[in-house]
């Protein structure tokens, strides 16, 4: 190529870049060796030249061109063991003055940034007010060390609170600034220690922790060799699974009870020697807890076995699942024993289409049973009475039916056990004064 307007035979600068990055090489004799440029008046002895091909005055240079004139300046000065960041002294070859009005006088010394702008040495707007602007991104990426380095996530792990937990393969991901042209590896520290190692374009890397507690963190070797290494990361390797300290039990509550929906409470307990995540219900239907939660309302068809399977799982994956089985039997007056006067009502509103109901004091029954919970069933109204409860032969409740609205099938009054056994229950009718009256639908126990 020639200038026929200059008289030059050659091409000013060292090298050139254009917008997609691309290096080429400018003025010949070498890209490696120390050819003398014609770059920059005056300065052209101790300097090397790139033109970054385009108008920077309106437009700011691309990323992709930026990283290559920081990856071809961390080079070249590289060749001498100069960092880009600093400054050196160059000795002026002319008198002159630049764009800022700066003098310079031949054969005298003056400071430069070791990555400067034309403009920095001689009376011209070049490279352009805004790729100027960006010159200092330029000696941040090509002397490192690796600018923004941090893991983004750890695949394989669960985090709770600070601490993130697995059970044992992991794959760290990160991100970072500077461009992974100008990147030559990055390292994955385990307690400090190298465990693997991934190319400077890579964002992942995996590896087995072994069980324990661990530091992880990533490590990013820039290609002038400085490193920066990401904040550490608190990672627990456990192979131990969640255990139910209480079981899955099932217990009668209050509620409107019906053949196919039986008001039943849901209760367990799981702990974790490490971090307990949730609790899931499997079957008969399907639902997630927290892990401080302990107790949920369901209903259930009565007269069934129905299974109440759930899983406890810990933030490393670990699981348990304990699957007891519980049968809830609704107990129709008919299966009491009768003492005092009690008559029939028959009605779609009750249980079985049937129920007990008498208003004379110290009528009572009877029902006797083998389970863990047990559930009185009423019908309320605003003329209803109370009833003493006993259990296994013990006064233990006085309960008062009266309601202002009037309601059919209520479980008004529930008790549970910590285990299966056979008990009585009798309800004794205490003949309240203006409203003696108790209608009694069923008992439903579960087994």
């Amino acid at each position: 190529m020639s200038f026929p307007v200059s008289g030059w035979k050659d091409i000013g600068y060292n090298f050139l870049v254009d917008k997609c990055g691309t290096i080429f090489e400018g003025r010949k004799g070498g890209v490696d060796l120390p050819v003398f440029g014609a770059h920059t008046y005056g300065w052209n002895r101790e300097a090397a030249g790139v033109a970054v091909l385009g108008d920077y005055t309106t437009t700011s240079a691309t990323n992709a061109t930026l990283a290559s004139v920081a990856r071809l300046a961390a080079w070249k000065l590289g060749q001498y063991g100069a960092d880009p960041a600093g400054t050196t002294q160059l000795t002026a070859g002319a008198s002159q003055h630049n764009y800022f009005s700066t003098d310079f006088t031949a054969g005298s010394k003056y400071t430069f940034q070791r990555i400067s702008g034309h403009r920095d040495g001689f009376n011209t707007q070049c490279p352009g007010g805004l790729l100027y602007d960006q010159l200092p991104t330029i000696r941040t990426w090509a002397s490192g060390p690796v600018q923004g380095l941090k893991v983004s996530s750890v695949d394989g792990a669960a985090l709770s609170g600070s601490t993130y937990y697995t059970k044992g393969g992991i794959t760290v991901r990160w991100t970072a600034t500077t461009p992974a042209s100008l990147i030559s590896k990055f390292e994955l520290l385990v307690d400090g220690k190298s465990v693997a190692t991934a190319s400077g374009t890579a964002t992942s890397v995996g590896a087995t922790l072994p069980l324990g507690s661990h530091t992880v963190a990533v490590r990013a070797v820039h290609q002038s060799g400085k490193t920066a290494t990401s904040a550490a990361l608190s990672v627990v390797a456990e192979t131990t699974a969640p255990t139910f300290t209480t079981n899955p039990k099932l217990s009668l509550r209050s509620g409107t009870v019906s053949t196919s929906a039986v008001p039943v409470a849901l209760g367990w307990k799981a702990t974790d020697d490490k971090a307990l995540r949730e609790v899931k219900l499997l079957s008969p239907t399907t639902a997630t807890f927290g892990p401080t939660t302990t107790t949920s309302n369901r209903t259930v068809k009565s007269g069934a076995a129905t299974t109440w399977s759930m899983r406890a799982y810990d933030y490393a994956g670990n699981y348990r699942t304990s699957s007891p089985s519980y049968t809830p039997v609704i107990l129709q007056e008919t299966a009491a024993t009768k003492s005092g006067s009690w008559t029939t009502r028959s009605s779609t509103s009750y249980l079985g289409g049937q129920s007990y109901s008498s208003g004379s004091k110290g009528a009572g029954l009877t029902w006797t049973f083998t389970g863990r919970s047990v559930a009185w069933v009423v019908s309320r109204a605003a003329s209803s009475g109370q009833a003493y409860i006993y259990v296994d032969g013990t006064k233990i409740s006085t309960v008062d039916l009266k309601s202002s609205t009037t309601l059919y099938r209520q479980a008004i009054w529930t008790k549970t056990w910590s285990s299966s056994a056979k008990h009585t229950i009798k309800i004794v009718v205490v003949g309240t004064s203006g409203r003696p009256t108790v209608t009694t639908d069923s008992l439903v126990y579960i087994k």
